[in-house]
């Protein structure tokens, strides 16, 4: 008797405004889904001392990583201040025809590449809520100067302007609430978290709105 082919996977495209908490969410996603399959990216970044080839990044030449670019090698790719990231194309399509979901943890505008690749994939923004809460993550991450913290928060405001891009919104006010709305995405239960739900109107407004 012939084995049933095997379901493809599907790809799960999450993104977030720097403090936002989107990698402590993937992070205990993960741990809560073994099964899932998390696609590490290529970068030019130098690697820091906490970190290991293939765990964090895969850690690559300029030349190297051009190279990819040219053979198409890349399901997205971006400079990002003076490195180069790029998602590996081969590793993805192979997770998803092995029947394995993937997640993917990246910028908003990788994101759309994705989305013109694979339009097929649930993409996913997570927001914080508010701009008092989301000023006080970022001055706790680093002892930043307030001139770079204002430079980030600018970012994050232009970053969370693309909200309505995505296909959910998770509002990461409580913790293990937002990861539980995570994992009710990646189940295929999230409806009520579409990213055109009326309620997130007044919380963009405030988190958009001119310091």
């Amino acid at each position: 008797m012939a084995s049933r082919p095997v379901k493809p996977g599907r790809l799960f495209v999450i993104a977030a405004p720097s403090g936002a908490g989107k990698t402590s969410l993937v992070k205990a996603l993960l741990a809560s889904d073994p099964s899932l399959r998390l696609s590490i990216s290529h970068t030019t970044r130098k690697r820091r001392p906490t970190e290991a080839e293939g765990r964090e990044y895969h850690f690559v030449s300029v030349p190297e990583f051009e190279q990819r670019v040219a053979r198409g090698e890349f399901l997205e790719h971006a400079r990002v201040f003076d490195n180069h990231y790029g998602t590996a194309r081969a590793f993805v399509e192979e997770q998803l025809r092995a029947g394995s979901n993937v997640i993917l943890e990246i910028d908003w505008q990788g994101a759309q590449q994705v989305r013109r690749a694979m339009p097929q994939c649930v993409s996913i923004f997570v927001l914080p809520p508010s701009r008092a809460a989301l000023a006080e993550r970022l001055a706790r991450r680093a002892t930043d100067s307030r001139e770079i913290i204002a430079r980030r928060l600018a970012d994050a405001a232009a970053d969370m302007s693309h909200y309505r891009e995505f296909d959910y919104v998770i509002v990461n006010d409580n913790f293990e609430r937002a990861l539980a709305d995570l994992e009710r995405i990646v189940a295929g239960k999230g409806e009520d978290l579409r990213s055109s739900r009326p309620e997130l109107a007044h919380l963009v407004k405030e988190l958009l709105a001119p310091a």
